[in-house]
């Protein structure tokens, strides 16, 4: 798969309800990193057997269905296999009902068809004002 590719069917897991990484996605080594993690969530998480656990029990743990992924920008970079995304998540608390959404920005790196890295920054306060 492309970068782009990679993202798309991240993009298809988010709204079909399940979690972002499958393990046919991932490189065996991959990392993925949120630089502005909530206090109390990891920053880095290595390899592919931790980050589907990791992601399983976050998606079976996060209250929230995704409706949308909007306003998605694809920048293409000098090397073919990193592309840079900005894109906006749409969800519904499924607790309360309230909509919210919040903007992101993720790097991916894609090799030999697979996630190497994904590093995202998420807008934390609008993710947490949304779940309060």
């Amino acid at each position: 798969m492309t970068p782009s590719e990679i993202f798309e069917r991240m993009r298809a897991h988010w709204l079909a309800g399940e979690t972002t990484f499958d393990g046919g996605m991932l490189a065996d080594d991959v990392i993925v990193e949120t630089p502005f993690a909530a206090p109390g969530r990891p920053g880095r998480i290595e390899g592919k057997a931790r980050v589907l656990a990791f992601t399983e029990a976050g998606r079976a743990a996060f209250p929230v269905r995704f409706d949308d992924c909007r306003n998605v920008v694809v920048h293409e970079t000098a090397d073919p296999e990193v592309i840079v995304v900005e894109y906006e998540l749409a969800g519904t608390h499924t607790g309360t009902g309230v909509s919210a959404a919040a903007p992101f920005i993720g790097v991916l790196t894609a090799r030999d068809g697979k996630l190497a890295n994904w590093r995202e920054y998420q807008h934390t306060v609008a993710i947490a004002q949304a779940l309060a």
